[in-house]
């Protein structure tokens, strides 16, 4: 390992599914410059957000810690900037850090960027053209299509630099984000009918009415916004619903395009200069995303293509290449995993299990059982999103719905009783049968239930009282016998 300190390149996209990358199976689209940091790093095959929400997504991934701790539970609750963050104690240990992109975690009062030497950001959700910049100096446009920008933004900050200081920036892309807005030069890709997935005509059988309810499904809700033309009059329900996906996709992958060469762009500056291989480069995505998987898109959810969070790392001067890391890490691991990889202390806050020891083999810490997941934002008024909770482990997904808390202002969220699912992610890895009231998984579903509280309990969470009545009794019992 070299002696040297890292510089650090964490770039994260908006909405990335892992199953939109070459390297995880794709079957859509092609991305060999995101596939080369797996290539000559590691790709992590179980990496999870424990919140699959923009904002809460990204205040985890900065401060270490779960949405209960660090405020931002759901797109309408900003940052208290001032909290430590994995950004901070770089600052404290003489790095150059820089924030530039998508910050969408509030603005002013205190929400803006702290801890970077610099930041540029566009306001919420910002502009695929020409988008509006905030920086300690005010507001301003730049032109240009926005995934561009943001790189040459983070390349001339660090080209400013003067010094033999290590630096960190966050490059923090707003692509592929809603409304889905490519390039024009990208237009020519992906004109030919694009694979459906299986589970694309999910009936919804077995599921809880919390998971009915929400308001995902393309052929439903997705907009002429979104699809940037008006549908063909006469088509039957299934064939609008096909051709509102092909429309969706082309524009999310031609989004994606861009990505894939601007992250290209990223490695072959790093080279030029000499610094590749003494940088910790990531990519990574903040969530999930479904790509027409059950008939939806978005995400919030705790299945797979919502909860699976993309995520390669390359450090050739510390960790071998093409390696693959199984086992289940989350977003609230990362802040730990950097500071360590870079020598400097974590702060006492932070709650993640740091994988660096994984990668380098020395002192692992001991491998997670599972991963504990929270959706705080309850019946949104565009999604209608059920407010759950749950714990994954490497076989078996609980999930509870207590359908209670926060929707965005003037919604007047309705709660719902609570409701229960179950997947067997061996016998059932699509998730199409929910077994929580099937009695040969009783005894599973009441050691994952304890597991969980468990995990509650550890992390300063609390369980929703509505748990521990009527089906919930069962938990509540195994709780007390614990």
């Amino acid at each position: 390992m070299s002696a040297r300190r890292p510089n650090i390149v964490m770039i994260l996209t908006d909405d990335h599914a892992a199953q939109a990358i070459s390297s995880y199976g794709s079957v859509v689209n092609r991305t060999p410059r995101i596939d080369e940091i797996g290539q000559l790093g590691w790709r992590f095959e179980n990496c999870f957000a424990t919140n699959a929400l923009c904002s809460p997504s990204r205040a985890s991934i900065l401060t270490g810690t779960y949405s209960h701790v660090n405020g931002v539970t759901t797109l309408v609750t900003p940052i208290d900037a001032s909290q430590p963050t994995f950004v901070s104690q770089l600052k404290a240990a003489g790095y150059k850090t820089a924030m530039i992109g998508r910050w969408h975690m509030g603005d002013g009062d205190g929400h803006d960027p702290q801890g970077f030497d610099y930041w540029d950001v566009i306001l919420e959700q910002g502009e695929y053209w020409n988008p509006v910049f905030l920086n300690p100096d005010g507001k301003r446009v730049v032109e240009g299509y926005a995934t561009d920008v943001f790189t040459d933004l983070a390349i001339d900050w660090v080209e400013s630099l003067e010094g033999d200081d290590p630096w960190c920036v966050l490059l923090y892309h707003k692509a592929p984000h809603r409304p889905w807005e490519p390039h024009p030069r990208h237009q020519h890709l992906y004109t030919d009918p694009i694979p459906v997935p299986d589970t694309f005509d999910d009936d919804y059988a077995t599921r809880s009415s919390s998971t009915r309810r929400a308001l995902l499904r393309l052929a439903d809700n997705l907009n002429v916004e979104d699809l940037k033309r008006t549908p063909p009059v006469g088509l039957s329900y299934e064939e609008l619903a096909l051709w509102k996906y092909q429309r969706y996709m082309e524009d999310y992958l031609r989004c994606v395009e861009a990505v894939d060469e601007n992250v290209g762009r990223v490695i072959d500056w790093l080279r030029e200069r000499g610094e590749f291989d003494d940088t910790l480069l990531m990519y990574a995505s903040d969530q999930g995303f479904f790509l027409g998987e059950h008939g939806w898109f978005d995400k919030r959810m705790m299945f797979e293509e919502s909860l699976r969070m993309p995520m390669l790392l390359s450090y050739p001067n510390a960790v071998k290449g093409g390696r693959v890391h199984s086992g289940i890490v989350t977003n609230v691991d990362f802040a730990q995993t950097i500071l360590e990889a870079a020598g400097v202390e974590s702060h006492p806050r932070m709650q993640g299990r740091s994988f660096w020891g994984d990668l380098t083999g020395v002192d692992p810490e001991p491998p997670a059982e599972g991963m504990y997941y929270r959706y705080w934002e309850h019946d949104d008024i565009f999604h209608h999103a059920p407010a759950h909770y749950g714990y994954r482990t490497d076989r078996y997904k609980l999930i509870y719905y207590y359908n209670d808390g926060m929707g965005l202002p003037g919604t007047g969220a309705f709660v719902y009783p609570g409701e229960w699912e179950l997947y067997d992610l061996v016998a059932d890895p699509a998730e199409l049968r929910n077994v929580a009231d099937d009695p040969a998984y009783s005894e599973i579903r009441a050691r994952l239930t304890e597991a969980m509280l468990r995990e509650q309990e550890r992390l300063g969470d609390s369980p929703h009282p509505s748990q521990f009545e009527g089906t919930a009794a069962s938990g509540a019992e195994a709780h007390a016998a614990g």
